[in-house]
């Protein structure tokens, strides 16, 4: 997917017309309209002003492409939310954390892993410094 794919499904997906998007950004909707077609592409600073008017990334917005095998077909993730893809679960549970989920977040050899669970939501994982830190923090107020 491209740049003009990406901006046309945010535009759609956040129920804002070219006009509604033009406006917010400070351009015209002939501007808008020649983005979405790729005949221009925006200066960097009318690109950030879209990314942060769909609460994405800059580079999600420019180069995600839902098509990718990791992506599982869904659009551009708000800003600093993740597709890591599928993980197969093994015969006793256990489940291997895809290298690019513990490189942001920081998950080495070693480290104690608590897994949370919503019967109504599914399944979350948080590092123990992590939860440690988000009680301290909720005791204090």
């Amino acid at each position: 997917m491209s740049f003009a794919d990406n901006l046309i499904e945010l535009r759609k997906y956040h129920d804002l017309s070219q006009e509604e998007l033009a406006e917010k950004i400070g351009v015209s909707r002939q501007t808008l309209s020649k983005y979405e077609t790729g005949e221009s592409l925006p200066d960097i600073e009318k690109g950030k002003l879209l990314a942060d008017a769909f609460g994405v990334s800059i580079d999600d917005l420019i180069s995600y492409d839902k098509n990718k095998e990791d992506n599982l077909g869904l659009g551009v993730p708000p800003k600093g939310k993740h597709i890591f893809g599928m993980v197969k679960v093994g015969d006793k549970g256990q489940i291997v954390i895809p290298a690019k989920a513990r490189k942001i977040f920081d998950i080495n050899t070693g480290d104690n892993l608590i897994v949370l669970g919503d019967e109504g939501q599914g399944l979350a994982i948080i590092k123990e410094k992590g939860l440690l830190s988000l009680l301290n923090n909720a005791r204090k107020k």
